[in-house]
């Protein structure tokens, strides 16, 4: 039996950015609503023309993450592929990342858990790996919003929210069960499926011949739909129940954080749980000022730019907590 411990991160936003004076150009906003409501001074938005996809994103974030591990990319054994905002519908983008990384004809798996898909897939990879079915996995996050968002006075609610960006990590075999991923944690709450949710096309609502033969511009299901105040109020619960869960099964106390990096989701749930958990500035990472909501691919994101500043030491304790659509939650307890 192994552990499994992160040896690489990577991450890519698109250049362009887009501030909220920006979105108060085309929609009925403001920087101060925004602000207020979010945090969120900024995020980046692909540039339609510009090459940027889900798929080629996350590419981008991979060959760095890659690189940094120190490894070749024939020596991943495993793909797996977080993220709501596919290039195609189907086939998934993994098999686009081992095609396009010409990586041999390893397994490459897609997860559709949105906003907690990086963790879930972290969790897929570290039992891969504890079995010893694969040494080395690749693990990404990636979403393109910006393209299927209402950018209308009537969309303000949600799509001043989401930004586009990808973040990866490399996991490998660690035979020192003290260090790396110490445990994973993972629920679901299906109940509350459609209080954030985007339900066209899909086989058991409206699906794209329902909607090409309507021809309705006021049709709203295929943009997301988000209850705000609902799901704030379960996040923050989720968050805090799933953390805890992670440090009792540890035995470490809240005190013991080194480094929390919570899903960017709104920064008033992360200030929260850090005001409930007691933590300093310096025991969380915050970058949602910078890039919005990128989904699955906030916590990847927000783990390498934290490694990058240093943020995160050797022998630290760092947990990964994220909540969302689904409703769907959990966390990831490591040693670094």
């Amino acid at each position: 039996m192994y552990n499994s411990k992160i040896i690489g991160l990577g991450k890519y936003v698109p250049d362009n950015i887009v501030t909220n004076d920006d979105l108060s150009k085309i929609m009925d906003t403001n920087d101060e609503w925004i602000t207020e409501r979010t945090g969120i001074k900024e995020r980046r938005w692909v540039k339609e023309g510009d090459g940027d996809t889900t798929a080629t994103m996350g590419v981008k974030a991979a060959k760095v993450a890659i690189e940094r591990a120190g490894i070749d990319k024939d020596d991943i054994d495993f793909i797996i592929f977080a993220t709501l905002s596919p290039d195609m519908y189907f086939p998934g983008p993994g098999v686009q990342v081992q095609h396009a990384l010409d990586i041999k004809t390893v397994g490459a798996l897609d997860v559709r858990n949105q906003c907690s898909g990086f963790v879930y897939a972290i969790s897929v990879a570290d039992n891969f790996i504890k079995t010893g079915m694969y040494k080395n996995v690749l693990v990404i996050g990636s979403e393109l919003h910006s393209h299927g968002l209402d950018k209308t006075t009537r969309g303000r609610g949600v799509s001043v929210i989401f930004g586009d960006g990808a973040g990866a990590a490399v996991l490998t075999r660690e035979e020192d069960t003290s260090k790396g991923i110490l445990s994973t944690h993972l629920h679901s709450q299906g109940e509350h499926a459609e209080e954030l949710v985007v339900k066209a096309p899909g086989m058991g609502t409206r699906w794209v011949t329902d909607i090409i033969e309507d021809n309705d511009k006021e049709d709203e299901s295929y943009f997301p739909y988000m209850n705000g105040q609902f799901v704030f109020k379960n996040a923050v619960v989720r968050f805090s129940e799933v953390i805890m869960e992670g440090l009792m099964k540890n035995n470490l106390k809240k005190e013991d954080i080194d480094m929390l990096i919570p899903h960017q989701a709104n920064l008033r749930i992360a200030q929260f749980i850090q005001k409930k958990f007691q933590l300093s500035d310096d025991q969380v990472f915050n970058n949602i000022m910078r890039y919005g909501n990128t989904t699955a691919a906030s916590i990847p994101i927000a783990l390498t730019e934290a490694w990058e500043e240093g943020k995160i030491k050797e022998g630290d304790n760092v947990v990964l907590a994220a909540f969302g659509s689904g409703f769907t939650w959990g966390s990831v307890i490591m040693k670094w």
